[in-house]
């Protein structure tokens, strides 16, 4: 159940609420949105909520890359040893992996200068949208909530500050991923063994190929989370303001206009 269903009769929408989460269209920079495309394909759409574009070129991203040895390649070229990480690489899944690459990229800075269009459309638009949802499952609502919570909760396993926000989908998404990449790459086991202070089996248990995945995903979780705590506060405003001003400001109500004060010179 919503506090307001919507007659379609407004031609776009600047958010909607439900008890999977809270989606709205907000103005972004696409150059970093079109940055976090090149970091890990796929977290550019998801940020854009662009949810089915987002976890395919998320999915494919894992698999096309441990195929093409891509994260191995990247390992020895930081070592140095640019002949082995040539020799590694292979073209076969190789050449599939570069255009679309190259594609989420340029789609999601495309998406992005287009949402934004879109958003200045609706936002002038201003139609109502519901605030309230609740279910047999969950309940939603818009409120403030603290975006440094968001980050601290980022930190200790990713998915957890969308949760915070109440965003279910990209929490059950991040949260199965970093389960997968903490079980390929042995980095519990890693943690355990260097808190025992035994360095070298540390470093023999780890799976460098699967442990590259972590900085994209925590960087991703972490930005995620907090971008949409700013901007779910900034929403949450709005929409007080609206309502306030819909149900208690007298329809007689006149802003005063500010009077420069004149300053006498003698």
């Amino acid at each position: 159940m919503d506090n307001h269903t919507s007659d379609n009769t407004a031609r776009r929408y600047t958010a909607h609420v439900s008890i999977l989460g809270t989606t709205q269209i907000h103005l972004r920079n696409p150059y970093i949105i079109a940055w976090w495309s090149a970091a890990f394909p796929g977290f550019g759409h998801l940020l854009l909520s662009k949810y089915l574009r987002g976890f395919v070129l998320f999915i494919w991203e894992v698999i096309v890359n441990l195929q093409a040895n891509v994260n191995l390649a990247m390992i020895y070229s930081f070592q140095g040893e640019i002949e082995m990480a040539k020799e590694i690489l292979d073209t076969r899944w190789l050449l599939i992996y570069i255009p679309v690459y190259i594609f989420g990229i340029w789609d999601s800075y495309r998406t992005t200068v287009d949402m934004n269009k879109v958003y200045i459309l609706a936002d002038r638009e201003a139609h109502p949208f519901n605030s309230f949802s609740i279910g047999a499952l969950e309940i939603n609502y818009l409120d403030k909530r603290n975006p440094v919570m968001s980050v601290l909760w980022s930190l200790f396993i990713p998915g957890l500050g969308q949760l915070y926000v109440h965003r279910i989908v990209t929490a059950f998404f991040v949260i199965i991923w970093i389960v997968v990449f903490f079980y390929y790459s042995h980095g519990l086991e890693a943690i355990s063994l260097l808190f025992l202070g035994e360095i070298k089996e540390a470093t023999s248990v780890i799976n460098p190929e699967w442990l590259l995945f972590f900085p994209s995903l925590y960087g991703f979780s972490i930005f995620d989370s907090y971008m949409n705590t700013v901007e779910n506060n900034k929403l949450f405003e709005k929409e007080q303001r609206a309502f306030l001003k819909k149900n208690y400001q007298s329809p007689t109500f006149q802003p005063m206009k500010s009077k420069k004060s004149e300053v006498i010179i003698e």
